[in-house]
């Protein structure tokens, strides 16, 4: 007998801004846990952990991440709603964080 699928949990995320377009989890989330976010049930693709983002539409590589209802930076690839937002997928467009290397010293320093 197949287990029933778990209810979704409309609890486990903040939105920040209604201009976000991603939400902070609350707590660790596992992939394929059932979200609702503005009305709208949601699977998560892969587990989050607490204090994380979660894209809540496409967005597409170059568009702004949007938290607080302000951009922190760029999606670095195209990212699914439902994905985890993070350093492997946002870049920020602050803080070059390309050009360190293990000593800290800027790539190419003292040449």
């Amino acid at each position: 007998m197949a287990n029933p699928q778990a209810p979704a949990d409309a609890f486990s995320t903040v939105e920040l801004h209604p201009d976000d377009n991603i939400v902070v989890t609350k707590r660790g989330l596992a992939a394929g846990t059932l979200i609702v976010v503005r009305g709208q049930q949601m699977a998560i693709e892969q587990d989050v952990p607490m204090g994380h983002k979660i894209a809540l539409r496409r967005i597409h590589s170059g568009e702004k991440v949007i938290k607080f209802g302000a951009a922190i930076g760029s999606a670095a690839a195209t990212i699914e709603a439902g994905e985890h937002v993070h350093l492997h997928n946002l870049r920020s467009d602050y803080i070059p964080a390309h050009d360190r290397s293990v000593t800290g010293q800027a790539n190419g320093a003292g040449e």
